[in-house]
């Protein structure tokens, strides 16, 4: 990766892209070390959004062992956040954007600016935060109203200094691209999981309920009672002239609804062990309904009769008293084993026991998405963690497929601001164009008037300094097409518009009863779990010709080899064909649960043959070498070993023997020696008899 970065002198920016628990801290670790180590660079700034992934960064800079028992910080001068400025002798530095920021623009006369060479190479950490949008809360450190003002002030700090820029990231984003450029090293959640280096996830379990499915509706002429933050209270409304609804999106956020989250609650208390290893982190949609959440767990397990142990269950936010703390406990001791959190732990932070992901908040990122599901995608072999699995209360999964998927057109143009500037370039007349136009600026007024001077102040922000009237005005007096223009390119501006939420707007609280209606598999591509396998047999059959992989899996398996077997696996997670999927649909719609592994269901739905449990298949293969003669102590152990490697990988050619985890013995020609020179033979021997009980 260090020759990647290196041979690129002239774009002086690099963007290292790894998933999410495939070791980016250890890695830039190494490469620091290589960097300095071979003076390519005197002096490294790292760069992080917060303090506390700071710390976890200096933390493992401090712990992971670069040469010998030797850590970076044993061998070369590190600086901590707290440190404002290096000494001569530091190598490393941290600091968070913001400091840096204010110790570079914001500084007095007396204090000290930092050189322009002052550093060579900057590392910004998680360079991605495209999901500032979704942030509910203020964490400790993370300061930024939105993702164009985080990645404003680093590239300020990129600017600023003569440095090399390395961006790391699990999720590239398109501003990350446009900063760094293409990632000059790329390694897919997908890629980790097939080498083994992540844990998959079983689908989604899609928890429903009658409120959940049909939304929360006032009919007109009843009074609807709205919760007042400044007072505590429950204050009821006059009389609905229309009728008012909130569909899934809204709970919890515009209106709070006690049945739905004790509905999704009871549920979740048959499905989670307070008392076990295995860690659950549940994402709330605001702080208030994290203790809500808390105290409804507690609840619901004390009325089945499940002892809660005190410390078990926590909320986990930026306003817990002492959240390091609490973050600490939830990493290294067995309490709390349940987290509720809403911002704090989307991103970052490193809990390898954690196999339980609850949604019961609805985000707007797939980025964040991602990120949010990477909390529990670490190994975790201490407590046998195979997969990790998905609870989504709140149609998230559902709502991103579409998101992803399809932009649909906008055919209701009053609905929202970005609707109405991204229909502007599609508009071929001047007469409907200035109607839109209108319509944007008679928006614009109504949110004017509610205003408080720190919202002008934002909004001239992201309106290139353009204060309310000041836009209003040019956008009515300029000619059409500039205003068209000018529309086109305040983005930001309608996002922060749409996204502007006024104090004193009503938080609705119901108390419609709801009911728990099922807990199904979510499929994504497919509703149901027959649909979904006849959509992965149509796959296979469209593609048995052109793609490589597939072709030698129905017709050649005995040549299936790890490459061939990584390539097809990674092309059908592209279509939604994890293997852990398709592996629940196949026993869920034809009540078949015999441990085959993807193959043997690749071939069963190409060739026709008949389904053999994984284990199963393999053994006979492998007694069928146990069986050509007589083998020595030795020879009977290495024997064990393939079948061993077998039940990990699927797949052992002759070639896999020079790689781990063979390569302790000498490879192939030592291999070899131990066989009489059979070794080719007991190889192929198996392969040849691994799918042929079943074909």
């Amino acid at each position: 990766m260090e020759d990647h970065i290196i041979q690129q002198p002239h774009t002086r920016k690099a963007l290292i892209a790894m998933a999410t628990g495939t070791g980016k801290t250890r890695t830039i670790i190494g490469l620091c070390y290589h960097l300095i180590q071979t003076n390519r660079f005197n002096r490294i700034l790292f760069l992080v959004d917060r303090t506390l992934l700071g710390t976890q960064a200096i933390n493992a800079f401090k712990d992971n062992k670069v040469v010998g028992l030797n850590t970076f910080a044993d061998i070369y001068g590190v600086k901590e956040l707290k440190h404002a400025l290096p000494a001569d002798e530091t190598r490393l530095q941290f600091a968070t954007v913001q400091a840096m920021v204010k110790r570079l623009f914001e500084t007095d006369g007396d204090e000290a600016v930092p050189a322009v060479d002052q550093y060579d190479c900057i590392i910004i950490d998680e360079a991605h935060r495209g999901y500032l949008l979704d942030k509910e809360i203020d964490e400790e450190g993370l300061t930024f109203k939105n993702q164009q003002e985080y990645v404003s002030r680093y590239r300020m700090v990129l600017d600023y200094f003569d440095a090399y820029a390395i961006g790391l990231t699990a999720t590239p984003a398109l501003h990350t691209t446009e900063i760094f450029g293409k990632p000059v090293y790329t390694y897919s959640y997908r890629e980790a999981v097939i080498d083994g280096y992540l844990i998959d996830h079983d689908p989604p379990y899609l928890i429903k309920t009658q409120l959940g499915s049909e939304g929360i509706k006032w009919k007109a002429g009843e009074k609807p009672t709205v919760f007042d933050a400044e007072t505590n209270t429950l204050v009821e409304l006059n009389e609905l002239e229309d009728e008012l609804q909130f569909d899934i999106e809204g709970f919890n956020k515009r209106v709070l609804s006690e049945s739905f989250n004790r509905t999704v609650v009871q549920q979740l208390v048959k499905e989670l062990d307070p008392d076990g290893d295995e860690k659950t982190l549940i994402f709330a949609a605001t702080d208030e309904h994290a203790d809500t959440i808390v105290s409804l767990l507690k609840e619901e397990f004390n009325a089945i009769g499940v002892s809660v142990p005190n410390d078990a269950i926590e909320k986990i936010t930026g306003k817990s008293y002492n959240p390091q703390q609490l973050l600490t406990r939830y990493k290294n001791e067995k309490f709390p084993n349940i987290a509720v959190t809403v911002d704090l732990l989307t991103t970052g932070i490193d809990v390898p026991p954690i196999c339980n992901i609850v949604f019961m908040r609805r985000v707007k990122s797939r980025i964040l998405y991602e990120q949010m599901l990477g909390r529990a995608t670490r190994r975790c072999d201490d407590i046998g963690k195979e997969t990790f699995r998905i609870y989504d209360a709140v149609r998230l999964y559902e709502a991103l497929e579409d998101y992803t998927q399809m932009k649909p057109v906008v055919v209701n143009p009053a609905t929202t601001f970005e609707q109405l500037a991204a229909e502007i370039p599609r508009i071929d007349s001047d007469e409907r164009a200035r109607a839109q136009l209108d319509q944007i600026i008679a928006k614009m007024q109504r949110k004017k008037r509610r205003m408080t001077t720190d919202h002008e102040q934002r909004f001239m922000y992201n309106a290139g300094g353009k204060s309310p009237e000041t836009l209003i005005q040019s956008l009515q007096q300029q000619p059409l097409a500039e205003s068209m223009n000018q529309v086109a390119q305040l983005s930001t501006l309608w996002r922060y518009l749409d996204e502007l939420k006024f104090e004193g707007t009503p938080v609705y609280v119901s108390h419609h009863a709801d009911t728990f209606l099922a807990m199904e598999t979510g499929y994504g591509i497919a509703s149901k779990p027959a649909d979904y396998l006849d959509s992965f047999a149509q796959f296979i059959r469209d593609n048995q010709n052109t793609l490589t992989a597939l072709n030698v899996v129905c017709t050649r398996p005995a040549e299936l080899d790890r490459r061939s077997l990584k390539e097809l696996l990674i092309a059908l997670a592209q279509k939604g064909y994890e293997p852990k999927t398709v592996q629940t649909a196949w026993k869920q719609a034809r009540n078949e649960d015999i441990g085959a592994d993807i193959i043997s269901m690749i071939r069963t739905l190409a060739v026709g043959s008949a389904l053999e449990p994984h284990e199963e298949r393999i053994r006979k293969a492998v007694n069928k070498v146990r069986a050509m003669q007589t083998w020595n102590r030795t020879q009977q152990k290495w024997i064990d070993r393939f079948e061993k490697q077998l039940l990990a990988e699927t797949v052992l050619q002759l070639e896999d023997l020079d790689r781990d985890p063979f390569t302790d013995a000498g490879g192939i020609r030592e291999l070899n020696k131990i066989f009489n020179n059979q070794l080719g033979q007991v190889i192929q021997t198996i392969n040849q008899n691994l799918y042929q009980q079943s074909a």
